[in-house]
């Protein structure tokens, strides 16, 4: 039987269309079953427990695991259905087990801890370092030093947290794909562009349906809310959009957020922490749930002013365009829009044809180019999960394999929301063979229609910057140890390679590689360059005071004891207080959608998008300083921030590569938030 199974077969590249969707939970099974005995002949070990046979053991065993799950993750989200996601139901507690298994193990603790009383003595590099105090720390932190019924216990909320936050996913997913606004009255499309009709009838026809149809997927949701002049459909849109999983039915999510809560405290207590914050920021750059309060108050304290001024104008300039007597949610972005068109005389419609998507990737794969050295050859004799995707064959200089790279970039059901990197390879060395990483980024950027191929909104041009930010941190990984690898850096660290290559969609040398007309060939005009540069800084009160409100939402849940929380919609008005600019709306409901933290990884972590800024800003200062494609910046930036992964500790590569500690006054000066 395992022999058919293709999974379970040695492969370098993921075999996706041998793949069959039954081979999935055998495989991920007899998986598991591999790497325990790999994880019983290293604590069953007779020989002295040192770092090869103890450390380095552990942190290569379970590969096959390790593939196998990567594939079917990334799957179940790039590209799934029912039979998926119920095998992600069944296997997720197997896995959690098994996590608990190894944890609890107390054999492998005694050899791991024996190791580390040694470490002063063992003579090991920083690399090293690291791996031995991350090994101790994920048994410490993870309840070895508990006693057995305890350690029961854990692996009890384990459990239980894997299965909610799958089934939290699942109810966003379905309650996005269930919706559509159908329009059969062309005259109620009033301001909407051309092509985007020309896709919403696309969609239409592909339903077999009369008219328009329009999703709550992003590529449909954001133009809408941007363009459409029918108030009441942007309303009935943005109620729907607001509301996803909060309608007391069964997709509802509730419950799903309050025992997440409830459990993460009630772990975090076990393990002999004040929080579930305290617990999670004991591992990243901010240290502790006070840091990063202060950090958003202080943040808070410099964008409030800014960004009650820029609603009062916004709010006046609807009054006098519409009789608008009070700005609400669905008002935003429209009147934005169109007060930005007002004053910088510049749209998405306008800058979308220099945005080929195509010509974008080029553009990006150029700019890796003149930074780092890399080319990009697309190959076509890869696997891949979907028609959609591209593969890339990613080289140096002088020829020499980099990585593989994916990128999938168009919206379908059974894809999730949202952009984000992922890896189904870690990059690593063993037997002296440096094992080359494979990289993938998902989008959901329009699709291209019978009419024109697909053109992006400047924001998603940046949004595809980004993701191919963290891409290159993977991709031009440099280390020993898979689990130190790429972007396996603390978690407000993360953002900074991602976050930092946005900078250069703003640079006139960097747009006049890509930005050219898709019709004419012509390059990007200066005046648009002007104005996207001076646009960029546009209701960027409101937009910090936005980002801080998640920020504070996510604290709100995790540093402190959620025990007392009854009621989802009430906590959430309650946190959202310092940062309202809107009316309130009785029926939307923020945690019940908000993904990144209940169903991603970044629970008491979403300050770190706003903290990452900070990182990016004072970088980007420094290249600045020296040239956008200063050869020698983007060298130091490789070699400290980019090929070092989590080797060390992220302030120590940040100081080696700055020669400073950061502070947000890069931020705040690039903002506009305080003068030059």
């Amino acid at each position: 039987m395992d022999s058919q199974n293709i999974l379970l077969t040695e492969f370098e590249y993921a075999p996706f269309s041998k793949i069959k969707t039954e081979d999935y939970k055998p495989a991920i099974l007899k998986a598991v079953e591999l790497a325990k005995e790999e994880i019983q002949n290293i604590a069953g070990s007779s020989e002295k427990p040192d770092f090869k046979n103890t450390i380095e053991a552990l942190e290569f065993s379970g590969k096959k695991l390790d593939r196998v799950t990567s594939i079917f993750f990334n799957i179940n989200s790039a590209e799934t259905n029912a039979e998926i996601q119920k095998i992600a139901q069944e296997v997720s507690p197997v896995l959690s087990e098994f996590k608990n298994d190894v944890i609890l193990n107390k054999d492998l603790f005694k050899r791991i801890k024996e190791v580390f009383e040694q470490k002063d003595s063992l003579n090991l590099n920083k690399e090293q370092e690291t791996l031995l105090e991350k090994k101790y720390k994920a048994f410490t932190r993870n309840g070895a030093n508990l006693p057995d019924e305890k350690q029961e216990e854990l692996r009890e909320i384990d459990k239980q947290l894997s299965r909610l936050s799958l089934q939290f996913g699942e109810n966003v997913l379905a309650e996005t794909n269930k919706y559509e606004l159908q329009v059969t009255d062309e005259s109620r499309l009033s301001g909407l562009p051309e092509s985007f009709k020309d896709e919403a009838r696309g969609v239409a026809k592909s339903k077999d349906k009369e008219g328009w149809i329009f999703t709550l997927e992003y590529p449909s949701y954001i133009p809408f809310m941007k363009y459409a002049d029918d108030r009441e459909l942007r309303k009935e849109l943005s109620l729907a959009f607001g509301s996803r999983a909060f309608h007391n039915d069964e997709l509802d999510n509730q419950e799903n957020v309050l025992q997440i809560a409830k459990l993460r405290y009630k772990r975090a207590k076990l393990l002999g922490f004040e929080s579930h914050a305290h617990f999670v920021l004991q591992e990243r750059m901010a240290e502790t749930p006070e840091k990063v309060e202060s950090f958003l108050n202080e943040m808070l304290e410099k964008a409030k002013p800014a960004a009650e001024k820029e609603f009062a104008e916004l709010e006046q300039f609807a009054k006098e365009l519409d009789d608008i007597d009070q700005l609400q949610k669905w008002d935003a972005v429209y009147y934005g829009e169109k007060l930005k068109q007002k004053r910088f005389d510049l749209d998405d419609e306008k800058l979308k044809p220099y945005f080929e998507l195509d010509r974008v990737i080029d553009g990006v794969f150029t700019i890796a180019g003149k930074l780092y050295g890399l080319n990009f050859e697309i190959v076509h004799d890869i696997d891949k999960y979907h028609p959609d995707v591209k593969t890339y064959q990613v080289t140096n200089e002088t020829g020499e394999d980099v990585a593989l790279f994916y990128a999938d970039f168009h919206p379908r059901p059974g894809k999730r929301d949202g952009a984000w990197m992922t890896t189904y390879k870690q990059q690593y060395v063993q037997n002296d063979k440096n094992e080359r990483p494979h990289i993938s980024i998902v989008c959901n950027f329009t699709k291209p229609t019978e009419k024109e191929p697909s053109l992006l909104t400047f924001n998603e041009v940046t949004t595809l910057f980004h993701e191919f930010g963290h891409a290159l941190h993977g991709m031009l990984a440099n280390t020993t140890y898979p689990s130190l690898s790429g972007a396996n850096v603390y978690w407000d660290f993360v953002e900074l390679p991602s976050q930092v290559l946005e900078n250069w969609c703003y640079e006139k040398e960097a747009l006049q590689l890509f930005a050219k007309h898709y019709k004419t060939g012509e390059a990007i005009p200066q005046e648009y360059i002007d104005k996207i540069k001076e646009s960029a800084n546009f209701l960027e009160g409101m937009a910090t005071l936005r980002q801080l409100s998640f920020g504070m939402l996510d604290l709100s849940w995790h540093a402190g004891d959620p025990s007392d929380v009854q009621d989802v919609k009430s906590h959430e008005v309650k946190a959202f207080e310092p940062t309202k600019l809107y009316p309130e709306v009785d029926s939307n409901c923020m945690s019940t959608a908000f993904s990144h933290i209940f169903q991603g990884g970044y629970s008491a972590g979403y300050y770190s998008y706003k903290w990452a800024e900070v990182l990016d800003a004072d970088t980007f200062e420094y290249f600045t300083e020296h040239g956008i494609f200063s050869k020698d910046i983007a060298d130091q930036f490789r070699e400290n921030i980019l090929s070092k992964g989590g080797t060390e500790h992220p302030m120590d590569l940040y100081k080696r590569f700055r020669g400073k500690e950061p502070k947000p006054d890069a931020l705040l000066r690039r903002a506009g938030l305080i003068s030059k």
